[in-house]
């Protein structure tokens, strides 16, 4: 996390088992990323999972106004501080990350490196409107960066693995009222079941949270 506390969300599962721990650490500093990998040289990581986010600078927002469309990330109205927030937390985040850690997955028994991606990154999949340009960019850009990563890191036998969630309901997408949306239960388990059972065989491919191929 990249909070200054253990987050609310945290603080529970820490207190009920003895053996989570918890870092900080902002993926998109370069600094704090290589600084926790020095921290933890020498420990092997079974499955780095790529999880950090984010949609929209406005992704925190709890009032009706905030749960529109994101005009920042529609033609003609573009924000490009925003575009580049996105981009370096959503592919250079995940990137930066790997890299810094490859040693402990190399280290690890299970050698798994999993990246949290979007069928909204997809080229074939052009269903939602024309809206969300940086989040849907950076989601494809996460996609075949990470497709590279599986071929650089498969002689070291590492399984590298992308992973759509779903359209999950969420604290922030609680107000969605899109076709298809799951509850969280189903997703999680879902996620770690494929992780679970990913092998070398599976390395670089887009999988959904229910085992299906999602489309590139």
């Amino acid at each position: 996390h990249r909070r200054d506390g253990v987050p609310e969300s945290l603080a529970p599962i820490v207190a009920e088992h003895a053996n989570v721990r918890v870092e900080r650490m902002d993926v998109a500093s370069i600094e704090e990323v290589h600084a926790l990998a020095a921290k933890l040289k020498g420990e092997p990581i079974d499955v780095l999972i790529n999880n950090a986010g984010i949609y929209s600078d406005r992704a925190a927002c709890a009032d009706e106004a905030c749960r529109g469309e994101d005009s920042t990330q529609s033609f003609g109205m573009l924000d490009y501080e925003l575009f580049d927030t996105i981009m370096a937390v959503n592919v250079r985040g995940p990137l930066l990350v790997s890299e810094s850690f490859a040693e402990h997955v190399r280290a690890s028994r299970q050698k798994k490196i999993v990246s949290i991606s979007s069928t909204n990154g997809s080229i074939t999949f052009t269903l939602g409107g024309s809206g969300a340009i940086a989040y849907r960019a950076s989601k494809a850009a996460l996609n075949r960066a990470m497709q590279l990563v599986a071929v650089n890191q498969e002689s070291a036998g590492v399984t590298v693995l992308l992973l759509h969630p779903g359209a999950v309901l969420t604290e922030r997408q609680a107000h969605l009222t899109y076709r298809g949306m799951i509850e969280m239960q189903p997703s999680v388990t879902g996620m770690i079941e494929q992780i679970e059972k990913a092998t070398l065989a599976d390395t670089g491919r887009f999988i959904q949270y229910d085992g299906a191929t999602a489309p590139w």
